[in-house]
């Protein structure tokens, strides 16, 4: 461990030790979905996955977030009226809730950086029919001041722990041994199947599971994957994603796990052209709207795909109607919700 390393790993350790000194509880359920790595993993669309879920069973769920590069301090709603959201939202909630309350609308989103006071707020805000009787800690695998009965810890099946250095010299927000905390591993980015030794190639050559066994004998991992869902035109209308098989596309993202999104796409059959990357969370500016188009004029495209959490950040740019944003959803083995819902 170089210096900074180790700097980073003694503040890590303070910062733990005291939030776990000062834990406090919410009345009802909490199951935090989390990662060791930073971005990546497929939190967002396994939060919505476990919130629907979650009402389908009968609960009422309340999604805690602390809403990443969210300029608002205080712990609020986010609303869930689409007619409400424009770009601005993104940067006053960050793009993750605001992502959130468009495909929850049923579901009550607090944001606020401390969850504990965020959960206290949803049970004081929302009248009984709505009051939460279980709270999804969005990115909460770090959370440690609150207590929470569940820890789900999602794994990136295709590059699960980078060049396995802390931050800032690699992705781990923690070392690897912290796997030993989770109550349910879900591995990403991988098809669907019974779990297999020989899935997942760690480095060094050993199967995935079998590190994951080192430090976690008891947890039940399952594997899940991100599948196209639908295409959204600039004009709203909605499309299957067989619409865009064998057309001929563009794409661009400022996300955490480019490749990925790149991944998915082609999973989809489209033909894709061209592709831009922006850092994480990039806010996007009319110059850069102008430079896609032209880039995707020259390439031939006959269309220009993002993310959803893109999009968010491209509301009030002048695009042409030829952008779609292609949503995607998270799909898990089966008897993982089993696990998940058994208190």
């Amino acid at each position: 461990m170089i210096p900074f390393e180790f700097l980073y790993h003694l503040g890590y350790s303070i910062k733990k030790r005291y939030a776990l000194r000062n834990q406090k509880r919410l009345p009802h359920k909490v199951i935090s979905i989390g990662n060791i790595t930073v971005g990546g993993t497929g939190k967002t669309p396994a939060t919505i996955a476990l919130a629907k879920e979650a009402k389908k069973r009968g609960f009422k769920p309340c999604i805690l977030t602390r809403g990443y590069k969210g300029k608002v301090k205080d712990p609020c709603f986010v609303f869930a009226n689409s007619s409400l959201i424009t770009r601005h939202s993104s940067l006053f909630y960050g793009d993750e809730p605001v992502l959130m309350a468009e495909r929850l609308q049923d579901v009550p989103i607090v944001k606020c950086a401390d969850r504990y006071k965020g959960g206290v707020f949803a049970l004081s805000s929302l009248h009984s029919a709505l009051c939460p009787d279980l709270f999804i800690l969005d990115d909460g695998f770090q959370h440690w001041g609150l207590f929470r009965d569940k820890d789900i810890l999602l794994i990136d099946g295709t590059n699960p722990f980078g060049n396995r250095r802390l931050l800032p010299f690699g992705p781990l927000r923690e070392p690897i041994s912290a796997i030993n905390r989770a109550v349910i591993i879900a591995i990403t980015k991988l098809p669907l199947t019974h779990p297999s030794p020989s899935r997942g190639k760690g480095k060094g050559g050993g199967g995935l599971i079998e590190e994951i066994r080192q430090y976690n004998s008891k947890a039940p991992i399952f594997f899940a994957e991100h599948r196209p869902l639908k295409f959204t035109t600039a004009t709203g209308d909605v499309m299957p994603p067989e619409w865009a098989k064998e057309k001929r596309l563009f794409g661009f993202c400022g996300i955490g796990s480019p490749e990925s999104f790149r991944e998915t796409l082609l999973s989809a059959d489209v033909e894709l052209i061209g592709f831009k990357t922006y850092r994480d969370h990039y806010r996007y500016t009319l110059g850069d709207i102008q430079v896609i188009t032209r880039d995707a004029e020259q390439s031939g495209a006959e269309w220009i795909v993002t993310t959803e959490k893109d999009i968010m950040r491209l509301r009030g740019l002048d695009v042409s109607e030829n952008f779609v944003a292609l949503s995607i959803e998270f799909a898990v083995d089966e008897g993982f919700y089993e696990e998940v819902f058994n208190f």
